[in-house]
């Protein structure tokens, strides 16, 4: 049961329905144009049928235990929690990092921590989704899941669609420069749905740099949904650490599309969830456009990730680097399935994709299928996967100068993952990420 409350009226809506999609948009007081696209999406999630083994993109990763009518549809704030004090942990993550401002979803409310940089005489607008409904309902109607992410995606994009809820809106003007990191933090709610959006639009010639911070649940799904629209000549730096609780549905569709001649690295971390499934892509639709697209991942117990990526070459001239370095303990699983895609007229393409994996225990398994789409015949492109356990030698040499056999062990994962560290650009992102491949080595 899901209870709604609009000008002090308390309305009570059961289950996922057309229903719960107009008593969500009435209770917020969107407008037409929003509830008619919320409506479209309930639609056509309604029609798609939910993804079977028998489906490429599904064959590794199965649903088994998913029920949708388990959850509660969408998270309700409280009258008072806005004003509740914040968990000690989202309050250490909001002082470790020195951001220029931040946004924090907690119990279906937001929190706006006071910007370090002047943005707003910059022309900088970074708010909550729903606030920019109405602040910037021509930006948000161009741009809110219209050019980059679309509701027929997939299952989880249409009801993403129809039931989003949190979302932080980062618009950066022409030839703007956001010195200090944005921040957004979602806590998600116990046994509820979620469904975060981040729409970021960088403008020509401008420069950011957003940290996604994706915490909590407990026997919770999300599905989650990240539109990048980098401009000509800018600069963006995305990082999206998920960090959910072990008994969490994890749902990510990702899609950057990226200028003329911009640049772009995102940073994708996968470290909580029961099961994780993301659809991760990159639109170089543009000559001289330059992108990275790097990830971690450490599945402990019987966790499973899995990451499905695209590379998609559409003109002359583009970079494209892909790095993910996984490591699995215990039964947990992993699944990395990526493509590079050159178009007939994408030709000097400069495309690599790398997937590596350390096995630390017999019962894990890792399974890794790289590919190649190629239209043009003046092209670079490269890819590989590899598997591996620890080798015995690299334990005894460290050992032999001193080390335990934890510590070797340690040493390695860590510099297994260092490829990765170091092409992060947030020092505090770093040292947070360093200290959960330590939580996770330990168990």
């Amino acid at each position: 049961m899901t209870v709604l409350v609009k000008e002090n009226v308390t309305e009570s809506v059961a289950g996922f329905s057309e229903q719960i999609v107009r008593a969500l948009s009435a209770a917020r007081n969107e407008p037409a144009w929003l509830l008619e696209r919320r409506l479209a999406a309930w639609r056509l999630f309604e029609e798609m049928p939910w993804p079977k083994p028998t489906d490429e993109p599904w064959r590794r990763t199965r649903l088994t235990g998913f029920d949708l009518d388990k959850f509660q549809p969408f998270a309700t704030p409280a009258p008072d929690a806005a004003d509740a004090p914040i968990d000690p942990l989202i309050q250490f993550e909001l002082d470790e990092m020195a951001s220029a401002a931040s946004l924090l979803f907690e119990q279906g409310a937001v929190r706006y921590r006071d910007a370090q940089e002047d943005l707003v005489s910059k022309g900088v607008i970074f708010t909550d989704l729903q606030s920019a409904v109405h602040a910037q309902p021509e930006l948000i109607q161009r741009y809110f899941m219209t050019q980059v992410v679309t509701p027929e995606l997939n299952k989880f994009t249409a009801l993403h669609a129809a039931l989003w809820d949190t979302g932080a809106f980062v618009y950066v003007p022409a030839n703007t420069k956001v010195e200090l990191p944005l921040q957004i933090i979602l806590n998600q709610g116990e046994g509820v749905g979620g469904y975060h959006h981040t729409l970021v639009v960088v403008e020509e010639g401008a420069e950011v740099t957003v940290v996604d911070d994706l915490l909590g649940g407990k026997e919770a799904f999300q599905a989650a949904v990240v539109e990048l629209v980098v401009g000509d000549n800018a600069i963006v730096r995305y990082m999206n650490l998920q960090d959910f609780d072990h008994t969490t549905w994890n749902f990510l569709t990702g899609r950057a599309a990226v200028g003329r001649n911009a640049n772009l690295r995102w940073i994708q971390v996968s470290w909580g969830s029961r099961l994780t499934k993301a659809f991760l892509d990159l639109d170089l639709h543009q000559p001289g456009s330059d992108s990275e697209l790097l990830g971690i991942y450490f599945p402990i117990g019987r966790q499973h990730i899995d990451h499905q990526t695209l590379q998609l070459h559409r003109a002359p001239h583009c970079r494209s680097d892909l790095l993910f370095n996984g490591a699995l303990k215990d039964r947990a699983r992993s699944v990395y399935m990526g493509v590079i895609k050159v178009l007939p007229g994408a030709q000097k393409t400069d495309a690599y994709q790398r997937n590596g994996n350390l096995i630390l225990d017999s019962r894990a398994r890792a399974d890794s299928i790289p590919g190649l789409e190629i239209e043009a015949d003046d092209v670079r492109c490269t890819h590989g996967a590899t598997a591996a356990q620890v080798e015995d030698e690299y334990v005894f040499y460290l050992m032999a100068r001193g080390l335990s056999r934890p510590q070797a062990e340690r040493m390695i994962v860590q510099g297994f993952f260092q490829a990765v560290l170091d092409r992060v650009p947030v020092e505090s992102v770093v040292a947070k990420l360093e200290r959960v491949i330590e939580r996770k080595i330990g168990g």
